[in-house]
């Protein structure tokens, strides 16, 4: 069955490796103020942990999760990636933020003025570029109260994507004419789309790099964008969509939060379709989020046996907040 009005709201989440997991807990968590929403292992490789970042109930349109692989080889940022991850501060909130990067000694880059709004553009512990974007509006949205930033200046959502592209033509016309994203604005190598909606993570940038490097992925580079849609019918409906176009796309996976498509858009970034329930929520209440390891079913049986290959790891509330 074809649903000729279903529509892609904007970013699910984004993920992303990372190196050592105790040092991307205290950036996330302690120096961005992101709230720990899940602490779970990465189902295809239970020895390493899958962390989720994100508002209090890890909402779709702000969750930034991570695989923290220690000891892995560092990543390239480049073409066929999402290069820079954007979050969406209130209006006047960027001079605190870079008093505050800059005091917990992250790198930061000098601002810029981009399609008529303001960003400050920094690296990670890992060195994956991540944004502050100031965005009116975004105030309106209530932050994670927990992490230790005023509401005048905490993270609301994601504001963008970045894809860096060698030929950002077919990547375009599958975004724009099957996904239903809409070009909004233009800037030198740089068109910016937008979703069905108008919240949070509802943009993405794509960016002409004729003579880009092809990117790597691994320590310090994004894995996947992951794409929203409001349940199981709507997702089946576009993974027909995306067959027909020839592209190779996965059967449904049961990501235990959402259930996952996954296939290669035209410039070799990996996309992902995941419906929005059933939620961070669906194993343990919204005032206990991130504060226990979470296994999926399968996996509960042999629960001694991963928490023992998992590295040690304090989560906030243990004594290492801020």
């Amino acid at each position: 069955m074809r649903f000729v009005n279903k529509q892609i709201p904007g970013i699910h989440h984004v993920t992303a490796i990372a190196g050592d997991p105790q040092r991307n807990v205290d950036f996330y968590a302690n120096v961005l103020g992101l709230r720990l929403v899940k602490l779970t292992v990465n189902f295809d490789d239970p020895t390493t942990y899958h962390l989720y970042f994100g508002d209090e109930r890890g909402s779709p349109g702000t969750l930034l999760t991570f695989f923290p692989w220690p000891g892995a080889a560092r990543g390239r940022p480049g073409t066929g990636q999402v290069a820079a991850t954007t979050f969406a501060v209130p209006e006047g909130a960027l001079d605190y933020w870079e008093d505050r990067l800059r005091q917990r000694g992250a790198t930061l880059f000098e601002r810029e003025r981009r399609l008529d709004e303001e960003v400050l553009p920094f690296l990670d512990p890992d060195w994956m570029q991540i944004e502050l974007i100031a965005r009116p509006g975004v105030d309106v949205l209530a932050p994670w109260e927990g992490g230790g930033i005023s509401p005048d200046y905490a993270i609301r959502g994601f504001g963008a994507v970045t894809l860096w592209e060698q030929d950002p033509g077919p990547t375009l016309d599958l975004l724009t004419g099957t996904m239903g994203f809409r070009r909004v604005g233009e800037e030198g190598p740089r068109t910016r789309l937008q979703a069905a909606s108008n919240g949070v993570g509802a943009l993405v940038d794509v960016l002409h790099l004729p003579a880009g490097q092809r990117g790597l992925v691994a320590v310090g580079t994004v894995h996947h964008v992951a794409w929203r849609t409001p349940n199981d019918a709507e997702q089946l409906a576009w993974r027909q969509d995306l067959l027909a176009l020839g592209l190779r796309v996965t059967p449904v996976i049961d990501r235990q939060y959402s259930h996952s498509i996954f296939f290669r858009e035209p410039g070799g970034g990996l996309f992902e379709i995941a419906t929005d329930p059933p939620g961070m929520t669906w194993d343990e209440p919204v005032e206990a989020l991130g504060t226990r390891l979470r296994l999926p079913t399968w996996l509960e049986p042999q629960r001694v046996q991963v928490e023992a290959a998992l590295p040690a790891l304090v989560v906030p509330g243990d004594g290492r907040d801020g």
